[in-house]
């Protein structure tokens, strides 16, 4: 058994276990988009899939021009204006990356991104995933948006898909400290949201992500400020291991029986380490038998070495499968 631990191996593949999607993102990079068209018609309205898959693609389709020979070839496919608006948003990021923080971007540039988002929004006006890709553009504006339009915007994602949980992370982050917000004004929000979900739901794991990100602010010294040395109990405190309880009796013990969804495979890297953390072993035991292998970077690399943190913890809490 101790061999076998030894020779474990999370896989951190991209598109979470997703084949039809990781087959989509190979069509992408070899400037392909018919498999996309293909992927995206067939997901339909199924919008944790849909936002997953979108998400991915847009990532795959920054870096190329095959959403665009897609939008030439095909100008009036609602699916190729929902996916050109979230690599439009994607691309903006990977600029506000280049630039450095607290270099502020072109108002301009964030503003094409913005009508690309609520021209895909009339294309197809079903789609949750243009105001998503609006919620997360909107953190690039040196002041934020007006408190109006954000709320306008959420709602309207919510009118579609109201525990949409790539949307409500999105927002979770606007109102961080990292970006216009505050530490409560995060926690409040998160926990808002994952009182408000049905069982079942991923949303009250939006308590997991927000300690994440305070966590991530502290020791990254955000601002020029020291970065924080001492911040352990931060996991394990009384309430941090009561929300983790939470968390499982609300999400897992509510969604039903099978494994792990590529749409859940990182919320449930999210839970699990703040299970592992928090010292709860037999539930971070049983997410990673629910993960198996399929692992994500973040949250683990915020605390170390991802590979190394996954197999540490998996080891210690004596995951079997």
């Amino acid at each position: 058994m101790a061999a076998a631990r030894r020779r474990f191996m999370p896989d951190f593949d991209p598109a979470l276990g997703d084949r039809p999607l990781a087959d989509a993102v190979h069509d992408i990079v070899i400037g392909r988009w018919q498999g996309v068209r293909d992927l995206l018609r067939a997901t339909g309205d199924d919008w944790p899939l849909r936002t997953h898959r979108l998400r991915l693609l847009s990532h795959a389709a920054a870096g190329s021009s095959a959403v665009e020979t897609w939008r030439a070839a095909e100008p009036d496919n609602p699916d190729a204006a929902v996916l050109r608006a979230a690599t439009e948003v994607v691309r903006v990021f990977h600029q506000a990356i280049e630039a450095g923080r607290g270099v502020g971007l072109d108002e301009a540039r964030l503003d094409v991104a913005v009508m690309a988002c609520l021209s895909a929004a009339d294309a197809r006006p079903a789609d949750p995933m243009p105001w998503v890709s609006l919620l997360t553009v909107a953190r690039l504006y040196e002041a934020g948006i007006s408190r109006r339009e954000l709320r306008s915007w959420f709602d309207e994602l919510r009118r579609r898909d109201p525990f949409n949980t790539e949307g409500h992370v999105q927002l979770l982050r606007y109102y961080s400290a990292r970006w216009h917000g505050t530490h409560g004004r995060m926690y409040d929000f998160a926990r808002d949201a994952a009182g408000a979900a049905p069982p079942g739901s991923p949303l009250p794991v939006l308590v997991q992500i927000a300690r994440v990100e305070e966590y991530r602010y502290a020791t990254e010294g955000v601002l020029g400020r020291a970065p924080v040395r001492d911040f352990g109990r931060h996991w394990h405190h009384e309430l941090a291991v009561t929300e983790v309880r939470r968390t499982w009796e609300r999400w897992i013990d509510g969604r039903a029986e099978g494994p792990a969804v590529p749409e859940e495979i990182g919320e449930l890297n999210y839970l699990a380490h703040a299970a592992c953390y928090a010292g709860l072993s037999e539930e971070a035991r049983l997410l990673f038998e629910l993960l198996g292998t399929r692992a994500t970077r973040v949250p683990w690399s915020y605390t170390g070495d991802a590979t190394e943190e996954f197999t540490r913890w998996r080891a210690h809490v004596r995951a079997t499968s």
